[in-house]
C-alpha cells in the first residue's frame, strides 16, 4: 500500500516541491562568485521545468536558490514568502540562516549548501564543476570539496545521480528530510553520506533505516577522529550506522571502493563465498590472502579456489568466470588479469559480467598501460573493475557486507522477551535524596543499590560509620570481605580506599582506621563518610565493564569490553545504542574479542553469557527509564558458570532540569493496557515490539485466502521473512501498530504509518476470524486513532478494495468518509480529519 501526500500547494513547505520541483527560481547577487557558477549550471542543465534566472517568475516557484550577501538576506527572505514559494537553497554564508527562515515561513537548505542537483528533471543548482549525468546514485554531503570529488569521481566511471543534496551546516532542512524523500524514489538504489554533524539524531536514525530497508546506504564522517582522539565518538557513529543498517566507510577511498561494488553489483547468497581465478596463480593467491584476512570464505568449487588458467587464457576468462557464477555454493567470483600479449577478450568478458542471475563477477584489471584503456572499455559497460587483486575483494568485502546488513534486518528474533520489572520508585527516591543533598554523583552503594533495583545482581554490601561498624558489617556478612572507602574517588585503587581479602573483624576494624587516615592523605578534598564492607567475589570469575555514557552527536551509548583497573588499556569495548532487547545485547558481547573466552578456554571454565546480556538489557532500561542519568560505570562486573555480580558502580546525574535523548525512540510501554471483549475474553492490547514475528506469523496464517487479498491486495500464501521482519521491527517515531495478545497469540493488528514529514498517516486492521465480531477491530482502530491525534496528525487514508464490503461498512461506522481512487477504479479511499 502506498503512502499519500497530503501537503496542498500553497499551504506551507512540501517536500515534494522541493525535491520534485516544477518551478526555479534563482535570486543571486552577481557580484559574488557563487552566483555566476550557479546561473551556468542552471543554465546548462535543461531544466524541464519554468526556470527564473532575472527579473519576477510568472508564478510562485517552488524552490529559490539564494545567493545574496548576509546583510541582503532577512529581506530577500521575507520577500520569497511572501511571494508563496517555501523552499530555499543557500550557497553562501548566512550567519542565523534557520531564525531568518522561520520568520518568512521558509525551510531552508544551507548555509553553505553546495546545492541541490535533479538530473533527471534537468536541474543543476549546485556549485558542481562539471555536469551531472542521471543515474541511480544519491548523495547528500556537507562538505562541496567531498561532493566535487565524488561527482568527478562518477563521471569518471559513468555513474550518474538521482539526486545531489547539499546539507551545508545543517542548519534547518537536513538529513532526515532528504533520506525521507529518497526513502520513496524508485529512481535511487544507492545512498552515499557525507556527514559531520547530526542536529536531530532521532529523525535522523528514523529515516536512515526507513531508507536502508530497500537499498545499501554508505557514509563517512570526517574528522571524527580529529575530535575525539580516543575514539569514543568513533564509536558511538559505528554503533548509530549499525543501527541505522547504513554500511560505515572509513574514509573517501573505501566509500568510493564501496560504492563502485555496490552500483554494479548485488549480494547474492550467504554472500561471503569467493571464487577466485586468474591468468596467473600468484594473482589468485594475492587475492585468497585478502579474502581471508577480510573473513571471506573461499568457495567450494569442485575444483581449484584460486584457479589459474595460465597467461595466455585471456578469452576462457568469461567462459569460466560465467560457470563458477552459475554455481550455487558461490557467492561473489572475482575474475583477475594481468597484461599479456593477446587480445583483451572484452566483448566476452562483457557479456559475462552482464549475465544475469548467477553471482555476481569483479574483475581485477591490473596495469596501467595496455590495462588502462581495457578497464576504460570495461568500466563504461557498466561492470564492477578495479586495478589490484585487493581491490576487487574489497569490493567482494562490501558486497558481503550488505547482506550481512539485509539479513541482519530481515532477521527475526526469538519470541523470548526480558520483561524487566524494576523498583522505579525507590531509584525515583533515591535520586532525589542525592540532588536533595546537592551533589549529582552517587555514593558506589547507592549506585549498586539502582542497579539492584533493576535486577542485576550485586556482591551483598553494608554501610558502616566507623571502623567499628565496619568490622561487625564484615561479620555479619561472612569473610573474606572487601573494604572500601564510602568517597566520591575517581579511582579507589590509587587513593588506598579499597582493600580486598579481609578474613577477620580485627583485621577490617585495622583497614578501616588505616584508611580513615590514608584516603585524606593521597586524596585530599575527598572527604570520607564512612565505608562500605562487601562480600568478596570468589576468586576465577572474569572481570568485565559495562558502561552507559553518552555522545554529543548519537546521544546515549551502551558499551560493552574487558573490566578491572586495565580496562582503558585493554581497547576491547563494542557500543551500542540503547534500547536494547536479548539479540542486540548478545550481538554487542560478540564484538568484543573478549566474547571468544566466554564459552571457556583451556583452564578458564565457561562464563554465563545469557547473564551478561540480561545485564546490558537491564542497564539499557535504565537509560530508557531515567534520561536524568548522565553516566554509569560498573567495573568490574564479576561473571562466571553462576551469573554476574556488579562488585563497583559509579552513577553521575544531569544538572536538573536537563535529560537524555535516545537516538532511537524505545517501546512505548506506557500504551499497553487490557481490554474485555464482548465475548468476555481479555486481550493486552499494545505496541508491537521484534519478538512478535512468530505470532504475527501464526495470525496471518490464520486469515482466510479472502482476507489476506483484501489486507495485502494479493493472494500471498505466506508472509515473506523480510516483510514480516518488516511489520514487526517498527519505528515508533513514525508508525504504530497495535496488537491483541491473549497468551502467545496475536488475534489483530490495527496500523498507522505516518506521511514522512507531513501530519497525515495511512491506516490498516485486520483480525482472526475467532476475534470477529467481538469488538476488537473497532478497538483496536479507536486505539490507532487516538494515538494519531496525540501525535498531531491531521488525516488518516485507507485504501480499501472495492468489493471488500465488510471493510467499507466498517469504516464507514468508525466516521470515515470514502471515494474512489482517481488512480484505479478497483479502490476506494477512506479519509477521516482528526482535526
Amino acid at each position: 500500500m502506498s503512502l499519500l501526500l497530503t501537503g496542498r500547494p500553497g499551504t506551507g513547505f512540501r517536500d515534494a516541491a522541493l525535491f520534485r520541483p516544477r518551478a526555479v527560481r534563482l535570486w543571486a547577487d552577481p557580484a559574488l562568485p557563487e552566483s555566476a557558477l550557479l546561473r551556468r549550471n542552471l543554465e546548462a542543465g535543461g531544466f524541464q521545468g519554468a526556470l527564473t534566472l532575472d527579473g519576477e517568475p510568472a508564478a510562485p516557484p517552488d524552490v529559490t536558490v539564494l545567493c545574496v550577501a548576509p546583510e541582503a538576506q532577512a529581506a530577500a527572505l521575507r520577500a520569497i514568502g511572501e511571494g508563496g514559494c517555501h523552499a530555499v537553497v543557500v550557497p553562501n554564508a548566512a550567519p542565523g540562516l534557520k531564525a531568518m527562515a522561520e520568520a518568512a515561513g521558509l525551510r531552508s537548505l544551507g548555509e553553505r549548501s553546495f546545492g541541490l542537483a535533479i538530473p533527471q528533471l534537468g536541474l543543476n543548482a549546485t556549485l558542481s564543476h562539471i555536469p551531472i549525468k542521471p543515474g541511480k546514485l544519491a548523495l547528500m554531503a556537507q562538505s562541496s570539496a567531498i561532493a566535487r570529488a565524488i561527482l568527478d569521481w562518477a563521471q569518471a566511471e559513468g555513474l550518474g545521480f538521482s539526486h545531489v543534496i547539499g546539507i551545508g551546516a545543517n542548519d534547518d532542512l537536513g538529513f532526515a528530510a532528504g533520506l525521507d524523500w529518497l526513502a520513496r524514489d524508485a529512481r535511487t538504489a544507492l545512498v552515499l553520506l557525507e556527514l559531520r554533524r547530526i542536529k536531530q539524531r532521532r529523525l535522523f536514525v528514523s529515516a536512515a533505516r526507513a531508507v536502508a530497508r530497500t537499498r545499501p546506504v554508505l557514509a563517512i564522517r570526517p574528522g571524527g577522529r580529529l575530535d575525539d582522539p580516543a575514539g569514543l565518538a568513533d564509536a558511538a557513529m559505528g554503533a548509530a550506522m549499525r543501527r541505522a543498517g547504513i554500511l560505515r566507510a572509513a574514509g573517501l577511498e573505501e566509500l568510493l571502493a564501496a560504492a563502485e561494488t555496490l552500483a554494479r553489483a548485488k549480494p547474492r547468497g550467504e554472500g561471503d563465498r569467493i571464487a577466485i581465478l586468474a591468468n596467473g596463480i600468484g594473482l589468485g593467491r594475492l587475492a585468497a590472502d585478502a579474502a581471508l584476512a577480510h573473513g571471506l570464505r573461499l568457495a567450494e568449487t569442485g575444483g581449484r579456489n584460486p584457479l589459474s588458467l595460465g597467461s595466455e587464457a585471456g578469452p576462457a576468462l568469461a567462459e569460466e568466470a560465467r560457470r563458477l557464477a552459475a554455481m550455487e555454493g558461490v557467492d561473489t567470483v572475482i575474475a583477475l588479469h594481468a597484461p599479456a600479449d593477446e587480445a583483451a577478450p572484452g566483448a566476452q568478458l562483457v557479456a559475462a559480467g552482464r549475465g544475469g542471475r548467477g553471482a555476481p563477477i569483479l574483475f581485477g584489471w591490473l596495469g596501467e598501460g595496455s590495462a588502462q584503456t581495457e578497464r576504460r572499455f570495461l568500466t563504461e559497460a557498466g561492470l564492477p573493475v578495479f586495478s589490484t587483486p585487493e581491490a576487487a575483494i574489497r569490493g567482494a568485502a562490501h558486497l558481503a557486507m550488505e547482506r550481512r546488513n539485509r539479513a541482519a534486518a530481515a532477521e527475526l528474533p526469538p519470541a523470548e522477551v526480558l520483561e524487566v520489572a524494576p523498583d522505579r520508585q525507590a531509584v525515583r527516591g533515591l535520586f532525589a535524596a542525592v540532588r536533595a543533598e546537592g551533589r549529582l554523583r552517587l555514593f558506589e552503594d547507592e549506585a549498586l543499590a539502582v542497579l539492584a533495583a533493576y535486577g542485576i545482581p550485586c556482591a551483598p554490601g553494608r554501610v558502616a560509620a566507623t571502623p567499628a561498624e565496619a568490622a561487625a558489617a564484615a561479620t555479619e556478612i561472612g569473610f573474606p570481605v572487601v573494604l572500601k572507602a564510602r568517597a566520591l574517588l575517581r579511582f579507589k585503587s590509587e587513593a588506598g580506599a579499597v582493600m580486598t581479602g579481609l578474613r577477620d573483624a580485627a583485621i577490617v576494624g585495622m583497614a578501616a582506621a588505616h584508611m580513615s587516615r590514608e584516603v585524606p592523605e593521597r586524596a585530599p578534598g575527598a572527604a570520607l563518610h564512612g565505608f562500605l564492607v562487601q562480600k568478596q567475589v570468589p576468586r576465577g570469575a572474569m572481570e568485565l565493564r559495562l558502561r552507559l555514557d553518552e555522545d554529543p552527536m548519537w546521544g546515549p551509548w551502551i558499551g560493552f569490553g574487558q573490566g578491572g583497573t586495565a580496562a582503558e588499556l585493554a581497547q576491547d569495548e563494542a557500543q551500542d545504542l540503547p534500547p536494547l532487547n536479548l539479540p542486540l545485547a548478545h550481538a554487542l558481547i560478540a564484538r568484543t574479542r573478549l566474547s571468544r573466552l566466554l564459552p571457556g578456554f583451556r583452564d578458564r571454565d565457561p562464563v554465563d553469557e545469557p547473564a551478561i546480556a540480561d545485564a546490558l538489557v537491564r542497564l539499557s532500561q535504565l537509560a530508557v527509564d531515567f534520561p536524568e542519568v548522565a553516566r554509569v560505570v560498573v567495573n568490574p562486573l564479576f561473571a562466571d558458570a553462576r551469573g554476574v555480580v556488579a562488585a563497583d558502580a559509579a552513577l553521575m546525574l544531569r544538572p536538573a532540569g536537563e535529560a537524555a535523548l535516545l537516538a532511537i525512540q524505545p517501546y512505548p510501554a506506557q500504551l499497553e493496557s487490557d481490554w474485555v471483549a464482548r465475548d468476555g475474553r481479555t486481550f493486552r492490547i499494545r505496541p508491537i515490539r521484534p519478538e512478535d514475528a512468530e505470532a504475527q506469523g501464526r495470525l496471518f496464517q490464520a486469515l482466510p485466502p479472502e482476507d489476506v487479498r483484501f489486507r495485502f491486495f494479493s493472494a500471498m500464501k505466506e508472509l515473506p521473512p523480510a516483510l514480516l521482519a518488516r511489520l514487526t521491527q517498527i519505528d515508533y517515531d513514525r508508525e504504530m501498530a497495535f496488537i491483541a495478545q491473549d497468551g502467545g497469540e496475536i488475534h489483530g493488528t490495527a496500523r498507522l504509518i505516518r506521511e514522512p514529514g507531513g501530519e497525515g498517516a495511512e491506516f490498516a486492521v485486520v483480525v482472526a476470524p475467532a476475534a470477529k465480531g467481538t469488538g476488537l477491530a473497532r478497538h483496536l482502530m479507536e486505539r490507532a486513532i487516538a494515538w494519531g491525534r496525540e501525535q498531531g496528525l491531521s488525516e488518516l487514508t485507507g485504501h480499501v478494495l472495492a468489493d471488500n464490503a465488510p471493510m467499507l461498512a466498517f469504516v464507514q461506522r468508525m466516521g470515515f468518509t470514502l471515494s474512489r481512487s482517481l488512480d484505479d477504479a478497483d479502490i476506494m479511499l477512506a479519509r477521516m480529519r482528526l482535526r
